[in-house]
């Protein structure tokens, strides 16, 4: 059964509402996402919803083959995605790319 609800911390919010971050990276347990499903997004710190996304692709990638376009694609360095991915996923190195269009 595929995942239709996701969440983002609250300082990724507004950079998610102007379209300046157009994919998350997650790891095998929040994968599950089915192309050209909308899923409803609320913030991680307190499940306040805000948007919905429409899912474009979830495509399986290394941590160690994260590159400037994903970086970019996330609106931060390709330092700062390395050191956000290690913090929320430490010690993890399959991730899962998450591209997504927003809807409403």
């Amino acid at each position: 059964m595929s995942l239709t609800t996701m969440t983002f911390f609250e300082r990724f919010e507004s950079d998610i509402l102007a379209g300046k971050k157009t994919i998350t990276i997650r790891d095998e347990s929040e994968c599950d996402y089915a192309a050209g499903s909308t899923v409803d997004v609320s913030t991680y710190e307190d499940g306040r919803w805000f948007c919905r996304l429409q899912i474009k692709s979830v495509t399986p990638i290394q941590f160690k083959e994260l590159t400037d376009f994903h970086a970019q694609q996330e609106n931060m360095s390709l330092q700062q995605l390395k050191q956000v991915i290690s913090e929320i996923y430490p010690n993890v190195s399959q991730l899962f790319v998450i591209d997504y269009q927003l809807v409403d």
